[in-house]
């Protein structure tokens, strides 16, 4: 079943778009020294954005306090804006019963946007 619905996710939810813009995005703040942090949190977000089913986010232990200060930079730069295209998205999605699983995925996308340092992206 989570087979199913990730290649669903890839070819009708947006997974391979999503999957692109974050891998773009991660390559061009991966050529300066200072973005390399925050190029390696849109991999993660890539990974997730192109198979979200079964895959669960939890916090990673003993999580560092340049990691918050990271999550906060990121908030006020890009993780608002990212936050609220997924949840646009999630609620477009809502109005169906089709759409539900995949609005599901883009609220779980929304809430590692918002802030992705200090967190560990698994198979559940």
């Amino acid at each position: 079943m989570r087979l199913l619905l990730n290649l669903l996710w890839v070819v009708l939810g947006g997974g391979f778009i999503i999957a692109l813009e974050y891998l773009l995005g991660g390559l061009l703040l991966c050529l300066t020294i200072v973005g390399i942090p925050f190029g390696v949190q849109c991999f993660k977000l890539a990974g997730l954005g192109l198979f979200p089913f079964g895959k669960d986010i939890v916090d990673v232990p003993g999580a560092s306090p340049l990691g918050c200060v990271l999550n906060v930079f990121w908030i006020v730069v890009a993780g608002v804006w990212i936050f609220l295209s997924h949840i646009g998205l999630a609620l477009g999605l809502a109005v169906t019963l089709i759409g539900i699983p995949f609005a599901i995925q883009h609220v779980k996308l929304a809430l590692l946007a918002l802030a992705p340092f200090g967190k560990l992206v698994r198979d559940a």
